[in-house]
């Protein structure tokens, strides 16, 4: 037997030595085979078509190159080169190999009909030239059709490389980063390519408005040319001839199906296909972009191009009050525009307002959704050229809204065109009037809303009747005030003055040197070149100048507050400079006792101080019965139902505790008419029915400051003359009875009262006779004779120290 012993020593020494050599020396003189590998259990591994089992060393080298698959970040960076390349051999799927053989694929089926439609005109070409003996025009036909061939190898290039390169971009990423890895830096993950372009597309796209309609015409272009340049290659038509059919195949696309042959109608049907595509696009566009102006539209968010305008800024419940009284105001000039501006859908603004169900006669309002604090918004709606401003108080509570007012101020103060008009602030709070008054300058003009409705309330208790007086004078329904200038009237007395105009009473001057306006001045006083005359009057068109017993002693009066507001720490200060030593004040709410005090003396009221009226504290709940019976109701000259303070957010709940204080104190009192029942009520709606139901003659709301801003707005002077009527000292207005001025069953005229009223330095702008519900201010027949009773009461402004 052959002895096999020492060949195999031999052979397993050689291996040995192999396994000495140097790793590099092994790899440099043997060729890298790659080996496969099985699992016969967890633990071992055998090379596949090798019965035995590989030795440690070959398997520890197996599954270090497979832990290196499993941390590539640290491995790769000590791979061979022919490593790396079968890593990334393996990286590429089958995918991308499919992705390459489909594409290049389609190029040779395109190279090959190129080549057959090239055999076919060469084809044509002999066959004519044999049948022809003129060989005239055969290189022009040889050449064109050399051209064609070009032209269309440039069109499936041209259009197959940028999509092969947009389609491998990142695997191109991929390769550049695996061949730049070293075993020093471990670079950070890099943003692959494809996201990177579509990020810088979709920011481009964003930023620049018109960078879509660029896009699709670019895109369209493109189509046509290649388009045509595709058709030109195919077919037998000119350049020309073959760009004019691709823009007719994108603009129609029923035009391709008269072409004949395989490749024509290829081309002509991708350009079809690309059109549709391209048009739907732009319809798309169209489509958003039409939306977009409608939802700008419907909004409210478009550019209001009006002058001369009245602008409100903000939202409230006194709106409705305030645009009636501003379309009454411009009635006269057949209507003006007001904008309103508020933080309000545009849709919701205009059906709120069309249920106020009024006529605006002839004023259109313009409502727009934004923000009076964002100079843009202001700017949006023209604030630079409107001729008066309002800046309505929020919903919020008094302080809340006194600082959006301040702000919406320092915001309007911001406006670089500047204000041509002035700006009139709703504020609640008579103590937050100075800082708005500091900031805005004087341009500003201030209507204290809670200080209006408390001074009123106190003046129509004191004076029954007065409250429908001052709803004729602070709307522009009847006589209003107006300041006018009369060169014809410079050089007389104001005594001679007050019986110039026939349809209109002279009440105060403004005098042209300070600017300052008297309310029933000196009967001496002589008017000067550039004063102006305050009047009562229907309109500010309707007037134009042509061809006494001592004072009642006043006497104690008993008052009931019902409720507790947050300013009536004023309106006792008002009551102290009104009434008589040895008045009283009883205040009724819910407020304990111990705190009530306190609550004044915070709000700057010196309780110890007061000397005309005692302040007599009761404790309880105004709508229920039992607690309002354990007041002396039928003693009380004036009872007072104010707001709760904790209930003027919600009008609705306010006017519902009012009516039903109002309700019991009147079944109590059981029809007696002794006591003056004044009740604030904030809704208009709640006053209406108040009125109809005849349970109360004198009611309040905030009817009467939408009045008075709208007055302000018209004309910001009247500000003066209404914070000189509503002070407590210098001029008012007042009632008084008829004994003062005539005898009973006396026939004198309008005038002659006038001037017997100028004897106690008093002006009569109005009456109301006897049985009358409602009062006549500046009555139109002056100078017509009329028996007056001693029970009908005069409209005065008097001063009231």
């Amino acid at each position: 037997m052959p002895n096999h012993s020492s060949r195999s020593s031999e052979k397993s020494s050689l291996f040995r030595r192999s396994k000495t050599l140097p790793t590099g020396s092994y790899r440099r003189f043997t060729t890298p085979l790659v080996p496969t590998y099985r699992y016969d259990s967890a633990s071992d591994l055998r090379r596949d078509g090798d019965g035995g089992s590989c030795d440690s060393d070959t398997t520890n080298s197996a599954v270090a190159v497979l832990n290196s698959e499993s941390a590539p970040s640290q491995v790769l960076a000590t791979q061979s080169p022919s490593q790396r390349i079968t890593k990334l051999w393996t990286h590429f799927s089958l995918t991308h190999c499919l992705k390459f053989i489909c594409s290049f694929s389609f190029l040779y089926v395109m190279f090959l009909r190129a080549k057959v439609a090239k055999l076919e005109a060469e084809n044509s070409i002999l066959l004519t030239r044999c049948s022809r003996s003129s060989s005239n025009n055969e290189n022009p036909q040889m050449e064109d059709v050399n051209n064609r061939a070009v032209v269309l190898y440039s069109v499936i290039m041209t259009i197959a490389l940028p999509i092969l390169l947009y389609m491998y971009l990142d695997d191109l990423s991929y390769v550049k980063n695996l061949l730049k890895r070293t075993n020093k830096n471990k670079k950070k993950e890099e943003v692959p390519l494809k996201k990177r372009i579509a990020y810088s597309l979709d920011v481009c796209f964003s930023v620049y408005p018109y960078a879509k309609l660029l896009a699709l015409l670019f895109a369209t272009v493109v189509l046509i040319v290649y388009g045509g340049l595709a058709l030109y290659a195919v077919s037998d038509c000119g350049v020309d001839e073959a760009l004019w059919l691709s823009w007719t195949f994108v603009a129609d696309s029923g035009n391709h199906a008269d072409r004949i042959g395989v490749g024509p109608r290829i081309v002509s049907v991708a350009i079809s296909a690309g059109g549709m595509l391209i048009f739907a696009t732009m319809l798309g566009l169209i489509s958003d972009a039409i939306s977009k102006m409608v939802d700008s539209l419907r909004k409210g968010k478009s550019e209001v191009l009006e002058s001369n305008h009245i602008l409100i800024l903000g939202w409230s419940d006194k709106l409705g009050s305030l645009l009636k009284q501003l379309a009454i105001a411009n009635k006269s000039i057949g209507g003006g525009v007001v904008v309103v501006l508020a933080e309000r859908d545009k849709e919701e603004m205009e059906t709120d307002i069309a249920k106020f169900e009024f006529d605006l006669m002839g004023t259109s309002v313009i409502c727009r959704s934004g923000s009076a604090l964002i100079l843009a918004d202001l700017k949006k709606v023209s604030v630079s050229n409107a001729r008066a401003i309002i800046v309505l108080g929020s919903d919020e509570n008094a302080d809340q809204s006194d600082a959006r007012a301040l702000r919406v101020v320092l915001s309007l103060t911001g406006v670089k065109e500047g204000l041509k008009g002035h700006v009139v602030v709703e504020m609640c709070d008579l103590d937050n009037e100075p800082l708005v008054k500091l900031v805005g300058g004087e341009r500003i003009e201030t209507v204290v809303a809670h200080d209006v409705i408390g001074r009123l309330m106190i003046q129509c208790a004191l004076q029954p009747g007065l409250a429908q007086i001052w709803e004729d004078i602070l709307g522009f329904e009847n006589a209003e005030f107006y300041i006018k200038k009369w060169p014809q009237l410079d050089g007389y007395r104001f005594e001679d003055a007050l019986l110039s105009f026939p349809n209109a009473i002279p009440c105060g001057v403004k005098i042209a040197v300070d600017g300052k306006i008297v309310l029933n001045p000196s009967d001496n006083y002589v008017l000067e070149e550039g004063d102006e005359i305050l009047v009562i009057a229907e309109d500010d068109d309707t007037y134009a100048p042509g061809s006494l017993p001592e004072n009642p002693p006043k006497y104690p009066e008993k008052i009931l507050f019902c409720g507790w507001r947050r300013d009536i720490d004023d309106m006792i200060k008002v009551l102290e400079a009104l009434l008589a030593p040895g008045s009283e004040l009883w205040m009724f709410n819910e407020v304990p006792d111990q705190e009530r005090e306190k609550k004044l003396t915070d709000a700057g009221l010196n309780v110890s101080k007061l000397v005309n009226i005692r302040l007599v504290h009761r404790q309880g709940n105004a709508v229920i019965r039992r607690h309002l019976e354990s007041l002396p109701l039928e003693t009380f000259d004036s009872i007072l139902i104010l707001a709760e303070q904790s209930l003027e957010n919600s009008i609705v709940h306010s006017d519902s505790r009012s009516l039903a204080t109002l309700l019991l104190i009147r079944d109590i009192q059981q029809a007696s008419d002794k006591s003056i029942v004044i009740s604030e009520i904030l809704d208009s709606r709640t006053k209406n029915l108040v009125s109809v139901s005849r349970i109360s003659d004198y009611v309040l709301s905030n009817e009467l400051v939408s009045m008075a801003l709208a007055m302000v707005a018209e004309d910001k002077q009247i500000n003066r003359v209404l914070e000189e009527l509503f002070a407590e000292k210098g001029n008012e207005l007042c009632i008084r009875p008829a004994e003062f001025y005539i005898y009973d069953q006396e026939e004198v005229c309008f005038y002659d009262i006038m001037r017997r009223a100028r004897q106690r330095q008093e002006i009569i702008i109005g009456y109301r006779l006897a049985g009358m519900d409602q009062a006549v201010i500046n009555p139109s027949d002056k100078s017509k004779l009329r028996k007056w009773s001693l029970d009908d009461v005069y409209v005065v402004i008097a001063s009231c120290q």
